[in-house]
């Protein structure tokens, strides 16, 4: 079985179509964002040795719970920190400091990390979520602040350390960015008509290098940059990964067409 990565703007359906082929094809191993993935490493801590045992003496009265989520990777210890369900104030935003995102890791080491794991891996028959543009392009664009050419060029090289033969982007396209994400903000409210979801979009935007050095602050800048990203994406697509990667539109696909491209 091929590896499957699905990508694709936030709100596009990413879940909802990996939902489907699994459904479609359960033997397939699922890495959703936060679970423990042997090549991406978002929503989880990432910690040397003497980190973790720290960590596990400071939340003493949940370290089985820890114990549990971690993972183990020669020297390295990753904790999948947001499966943890814990009222222990200032847990969460404090694993959150050893993700490797949001230049919390240096762009050589970055790019190390990166390319290593997925150098490293071997396996087939994996789906996995947001694992090869979202989390990665989101740094490199909003934190390390890269021009689209260094980003391509990080791509070809990415690239270079997949096992091609077993590889495939499912890409779910859409043309009409902005009414898509007009709608999915007022769907994706809590009980009181807070914007919960659009908020937190625009506000890990506004407080990102990229956000600060161009002012953003608005809707209209959101839409920009997911416009963008978009962009870069499809450039990506055509100009590296080409017939290994099939772009679908948002919410108007049917799965027995996708899985004829997967089995």
């Amino acid at each position: 079985m091929k590896n499957v990565f699905i990508e694709g703007i936030q709100g596009m359906g990413k879940s909802t179509l990996l939902n489907a082929v699994f459904d479609a094809a359960s033997e397939f191993h699922v890495c959703r964002e936060g679970d423990y993935s042997p090549v991406d490493l978002a929503w989880c801590a990432w910690m040397s040795k003497e980190e973790y045992e720290e960590v596990l003496k400071r939340y003493n009265p949940i370290r089985d719970e820890i114990i549990k989520n971690t993972f183990r990777e020669q020297q390295n210890f990753i904790v999948t920190y947001t499966k943890i369900i814990t009222d222990i104030p200032n847990f969460h935003k404090d694993l959150e400091r050893y993700e490797v995102y949001n230049k919390r890791k240096t762009l050589q080491d970055l790019k190390e990390l990166i390319f290593s794991r997925y150098r490293n891996f071997s396996e087939s028959g994996y789906l996995f979520e947001c694992a090869f543009f979202q989390n990665i392009i989101e740094d490199l664009i909003l934190f390390h602040l890269l021009k689209d050419c260094e980003i391509i060029e990080f791509y070809r090289e990415l690239y270079g350390n997949v096992n091609k033969e077993q590889f495939l982007l499912l890409y779910l396209y859409n043309d009409r960015l902005e009414e898509s994400i007009k709608i999915i903000r007022k769907e994706r409210c809590d009980d009181s008509g807070n914007e919960l979801w659009y908020q937190m979009m625009l506000e890990y935007l506004i407080r990102s290098p990229y956000g600060m050095e161009h002012e953003c602050g608005a809707f209209e800048d959101l839409i920009a940059h997911f416009k963008h990203r978009q962009q870069l994406e499809m450039r990506i697509i055509k100009e590296v990964i080409n017939d290994r990667a099939l772009v679908l539109s948002a919410k108007n696909w049917k799965i027995n067409e996708v899985m004829q491209f997967i089995l």
